[in-house]
C-alpha cells in the first residue's frame, strides 16, 4: 500500500513533507506538527491549517523569541472544541481574507511578521481578536513549564509570602 493511500504519515513522510514544503508547521489530517516533528498537536474540531493559522496568530500576538511553538499550540488548543470552533474557523478565514487583500495567500503565508503584525492591527478591535489575545493570557502563561524562561518562581504564599521568598530576587531590575 502506498502513502498516498493512507489518512496516516510515517515519521519519515512527515519530515520529508514539512522540510520539502519549507513550511513553519507539518499540516496533516487531523494534526498540526512542528517542522521538526519535535510535537505534534491532534485537531479534532478546527481544521489543521485553521490550528496551524492560530498558533502563528498566538506568536504574533504574544512575541518571545526563547519560546519554542509547542507552548503556543497549547495556549490556543483549548479552542479545539465544538464551541469555539465556527467563530474561530470564521475568524480566521476573515484574517486569511484580509491577507489575500494586501496581496498574501494568507495570513500563514505572509513571510514578514511586521505584515502579519498589520493585518492583526486592522482587526484588533474585533471579537476574534479580543478572545485570541484575553484567553492567551492565561493560556500561555499559565503554563508552569514557561515560567523559568521569565525568571518567575511561582507562587509564593506556600513558601511563607515574597518577604520570606523573592523579595529581593529580582535581578532584571
Amino acid at each position: 500500500m502506498t502513502s498516498t493511500n493512507r489518512s496516516t504519515l510515517t515519521r519519515r513522510e512527515l519530515l520529508s513533507r514539512s522540510m520539502a514544503a519549507g513550511a513553519t508547521f507539518a499540516i496533516g489530517t487531523g494534526f498540526v506538527a512542528a517542522r521538526d516533528a519535535a510535537w505534534a498537536l491532534e485537531v479534532n474540531q478546527l481544521k489543521p491549517g485553521t490550528m496551524a493559522t492560530l498558533i502563528q496568530m498566538a506568536r504574533d500576538i504574544y512575541p518571545h523569541d526563547r519560546l519554542a511553538d509547542e507552548f503556543y499550540a497549547v495556549a490556543v488548543k483549548g479552542y479545539d472544541v465544538p464551541e469555539s470552533a465556527p467563530m474561530i474557523e470564521e475568524g480566521i478565514a476573515g484574517l486569511d481574507a484580509a491577507a489575500r487583500g494586501r496581496g498574501f495567500p494568507s495570513y500563514l503565508e505572509t513571510g514578514w511578521e511586521r505584515d502579519r503584525v498589520d493585518l492583526l492591527r486592522g482587526m484588533q478591535d474585533g471579537e476574534f481578536f479580543q478572545t485570541i489575545r484575553g484567553g492567551l493570557v492565561t493560556g500561555l502563561y499559565n503554563q508552569k513549564a514557561i515560567w523559568p524562561l521569565f525568571g518567575y518562581e511561582g507562587e509564593s504564599f506556600s513558601h511563607g509570602g515574597y518577604i520570606e521568598r523573592g523579595f529581593n530576587d529580582i535581578s532584571w531590575i
